[in-house]
């Protein structure tokens, strides 16, 4: 348990951490933001999904079930970023370090997963 608590408990802090200064940087973007829905939704969602990770963090038993949806949240920027990294479309930089880091994340993800499987079997 402990593996999972930590796994998650990192993710979440880094996650706010990394996220909450973007809101007050909207004015940085570059070429100038279009959209400010699509921006500040984004950041949202994202800051959001890091309460979850606290949440999980706090009693990874409880709520394992909840593990496999945050592979889907890390998976949503991974592999887009990697993905238009590979056809040129987003350089080396912020964004695609960020969605090396959401790949990172996600495989520590399956792995805290992974490892309460048997607890999660004794509790069956």
């Amino acid at each position: 348990m402990k593996v999972a608590r930590w796994i998650y408990l990192i993710a979440g802090v880094y996650g706010i951490l990394a996220l909450l200064p973007s809101f007050f940087l909207e004015k940085m973007v570059t070429p100038p933001e279009t959209h400010p829905e699509f921006y500040f939704g984004f950041f949202g969602s994202a800051l959001v999904w890091q309460f979850v990770f606290l949440l999980i963090s706090r009693d990874p038993m409880k709520w394992r079930p909840l593990m496999p949806i945050t592979f889907l949240e890390k998976i949503a920027f991974f592999v887009p970023s990697m993905w238009l990294h590979s056809t040129g479309r987003l350089p080396m930089g912020g964004p695609l370090i960020g969605g090396m880091i959401d790949g990172v994340l996600l495989a520590l993800f399956i792995f805290a997963w992974w490892r309460t499987r048997d607890a999660a079997k004794g509790a069956a």
